[in-house]
Formats: C-alpha cells, structure tokens, sequence
C-alpha cells in the first residue's frame, strides 16, 4: 500500500524523471539508505546531554561533510552565535545560469537516548531492521528523513548527468532538540549570502503512514510553570488539615480553569477568531491515524465543532505535561506547602503568543487565582507559522507528489507539533514547504524510535520527482 505508483518502464532512458526516481528507490532497495543511516546512528547526538558537545561536532565534520562534498557541495561548519548552541553545517551547491536557489534543512541531533528503556534486542545506537521497522534513534527525527533526502539530490544528479538545474543551500543544525538555540541569528546573519528564494524540507509524521503528505508551516510552542508556592516544608495532615489552604487543591482548580473537563480552552486570547476557509478546505479531505500502534482518538475532546484534523492541525491546544505536589513517590500524612504544573500550549497563526501569558495571569486573577506564578519555560520558543494552502509553490508541490505517486497527497496548512519553521518563514522570507517521511505512532521522543521503510522507499521517489521538478523551472516564475 506504500509502494510508489510513478507511470514508467522498468528501463526508463537516462535523463529522464523516472530514472531519477528508480536510482532514488534502488538507493533502498540495495542496502544504500539503511548503510548510510547506520552510520549516522551510532553517533549519539544527544543535544540535551552537555557531555555530547564535542559530538555534535563530530557529526557535521566526520560524517555529513564527505557524503555531501561527494555531490559537489561546498561545506562549511560555523560556530553558534549562542552559546548553549551546537555548530552549523552550511552546505552549498550553485550552477552556472541557475536561476533559482532552494534552501533545506536538517538536524543532526536527537533527543536523549533512553538507552535503559528500550526493549530487549534494541539500541539506540544500533540500527535494527524487522519486518518493514528500521529502529534507532534519530532513524525518525531527523537523521533518516535528511538522509532521504540527500540521496533523492544525488538520484537526480546522476540522472542529469551531473546538473540539479538549480542552486541548493543545505543547512544542517545541531540543536533543533532544545530549541534551536542561535538559528535565528545565525540565518539572519548569512541571508543575503544564500540568497534563496524557496524552502524544501522534510521533518515530523505524515497524516497517516499509507498517505503522502505535506504541509506549509507549523503550530507554536510555549511551555510554562504554574507554581502555589505557600508555606516552607509540610505540616501533619490531622493537626492542620481543614486549617492551611492546600497548594494541591488550589493548582488543580487554576488549570480546571483554563480548559474544560473535555478540553476547551477557556481563555479566548489564546485560541484564533476563526479558522480560515483556506485551512478548512485543506484539511477536508484529511483524516489522523498513527497506523496500528497509534493510540485512538477521543472524539469528544478539544474544541466543540471542528473535525479531529481541525482540531490538531487549525486550532489551539492546551495540556499539562507534569503535574506535582507532595512527594507522588513516597505519599505521607501531610500537607505539602507548594504545589507545581508544566503545561505547554500549542498555537496556530492567528493568535497573539506574547499575550499568552499576560492574558492567562488576568484570567487567574479574575478566578481568585492571583497566588499562581506564572513563569516561561524558556525565553526562546517556536513560533506559529502557515503558508497559505492556496499559495502557487504549495500547488505545485502537491502536483508533484500527485504525479510521483499516482494518488492525491494530504495537504496540511501546518505541522501539528512544532519547528523552527518561523526563521525560514519569517527571517530568511521563503515559502515553506515540508514533505515529512514518517508516522505519528514511530515512537520519535520516545524508546523504540523507528521508521517504515516502505515510507522511505516512497519518500525517495517523491522528493526525487520534485527535485527532477525544480529543475525544469521555479514554480513561481
């Protein structure tokens, strides 16, 4: 149900489209792609481990730099402008004539590896295959769908004999899993050298495994604390219970405040004033599914009224990632003095994130709720973007896959989850398309992280069709 549908003869000449597309799914099928990630695996990028600082490096230097100057590009690693940043890669490749430059992007750093946590006979370090599963860290996000599409650039080079018919700026970062420190400033600084005029990457799950996908922007992201911070230590439950206010009780009813007992956010600022008809008919075709080990939706949650791709993909969404008070692991008879919650809201364009927590801090006082302290996470984070469904690029993106795979693509306005995608969008000013490579139930964040192959395998034959694409012209000439 995965395999790519393009139209052509086994035997396709050289220089064709669909030569460039069997070289990309051959890749693959002969062992190329799973060879290549394996290399990238077993190099334990962990960002949000300080100790991995010198690793980040390494993965740039030791093992991107020769795969990519094998295709003529022109590397050069840079140092973070912020300094609780990895380096950069910027990998460049321009032709004589060319009259337009794509610029993508990867990241080479993974989450923590969990390494305890895996089940037995897995690592995440280690690439394991079984059945159409390729487990490993990084095999999801990002390493296996940069891989893809690297070798969909060399499947094209080959069938063109050695042209693209376009420029390409890569970039590949190494701090993407705690929150891009330095990107924004480092893509500030380097915009008029690259000069690029469109956006291609790939990052995140599709709709549903069987289904190609694209999308043009993502939600935002902004974690913060709540925190009832009343009294220094415990005091016993039977002497003082029903006398001292329990911080408990108090947070629970300052978040039973912000959403709804089925999840409807309660604050108006921080959900948009319409979903606009653009969004609508994009997402009317498009139903969510994590394939078989994806948990099942709860149809009666979230905002009353919109479909469940309305309401992940168009609309707002609240949660409470930790929730503490007491000591949960060893319970006594006392009440605790403070009580704390970390929550994180997702936005789409259309809202205002730096009136998030001003309007949650009214909102809390109107409750009788003044004592909760509202504080930010972190002072950087992911803003909302989406380029317009209706937009020329995103058309011809979507006829691209449609050509490649023979099938209608899901077309997301916006990524559900989050991504740098505002310095793209916003700082460097390009239209952003994303072509994601993998599911939502692949365990990414998670143990157990893997891809389906068969995804890649189509992932390949779409990114080189539109990359054969782009070189017979910019879709917004």
């Amino acid at each position: 149900m995965y395999e790519n549908e393009y139209c052509g003869s086994p035997k396709e000449p050289f220089m064709t489209r669909e030569a460039a597309i069997r070289a990309a799914t051959t890749y693959l099928d002969e062992g190329g792609f799973t060879a290549d990630l394996t290399r990238r695996v077993a190099i334990p990028t962990e960002s949000q481990n300080p100790d991995r600082m010198a690793v980040l490096g390494d993965y740039l230097e030791k093992e991107m730099r020769g795969s990519l100057e094998a295709l003529g590009f022109a590397c050069e690693i840079h140092p973070n402008p912020a300094s609780n940043g990895g380096p950069f890669l910027v990998a460049t490749r321009r032709e004589t004539g060319a009259k337009h430059t794509l610029f993508s992007y990867g990241h080479g750093d993974v989450i923590r590896g969990q390494d305890a946590q895996w089940r037995s006979g897995l690592s995440p370090w280690s690439i394991v295959q079984e059945g159409e599963k390729l487990y490993g860290r990084g095999t999801a996000d990002n390493k296996g769908q940069h891989t893809v599409n690297i070798a969909a650039l060399a499947a094209v080079l080959k069938a063109r004999g050695g042209k693209l018919g376009f420029n390409v700026v890569l970039l590949i970062e190494t701090g993407e899993e705690v929150g891009s420190p330095g990107l924004n400033a480092f893509c500030k600084q380097q915009r008029q050298a690259w000069g690029a005029d469109l956006f291609l990457a790939s990052d995140g799950p599709r709709l549903s495994p069987e289904r190609p996908t694209l999308y043009c922007g993502s939600r935002g992201a902004m974690n913060f604390d709540l925190t009832i911070d009343l009294r220094a230590g415990a005091h016993h439950s039977g002497n003082w219970g029903g006398l001292l206010a329990d911080p408990g009780i108090l947070l629970s009813h300052a978040i039973a405040s912000i959403a709804s007992p089925t999840g409807q956010i309660r604050i108006p600022e921080w959900v948009p004033s319409e979903l606009p008809a653009s969004v609508r008919a994009a997402l009317a075709d498009c139903t969510v599914g994590g394939g078989e080990d994806g948990p099942s939706i709860d149809t009666w949650w979230g905002e009353p009224g919109l479909s469940p791709a309305e309401r992940v993909y168009g609309w707002c969404s609240f949660d409470v990632l930790a929730f503490k008070t007491g000591n949960p692991e060893m319970p006594v008879n006392a009440i605790p003095g403070k009580a704390t919650a970390h929550c994180q809201i997702r936005f789409v364009v259309g809202t205002d994130q730096d009136q998030f927590l001003p309007a949650l801090r009214r909102h809390l006082q109107r409750q009788g709720l003044g004592m909760v302290e509202v504080t930010p996470a972190r002072t950087e984070y992911f803003r909302a973007t989406r380029l317009d469904p209706d937009h020329a690029y995103v058309k011809w993106a979507v006829a691209s896959v449609a050509r490649t795979t023979g099938a209608k693509p899901a077309l997301l306005p916006n990524l559900g989850g989050s991504l740098p995608n505002d310095v793209f969008a916003e700082t460097l000013a390009l239209p952003t398309v994303w072509v994601p490579h993998s599911y939502a139930a692949c365990s990414q964040h998670a143990p157990n992280e893997h891809v389906l192959l068969p995804v890649m395998r189509q992932g390949l034959a779409m990114m080189a069709g539109l990359f054969w694409d782009l070189g017979e012209g910019s879709p917004l000439q």
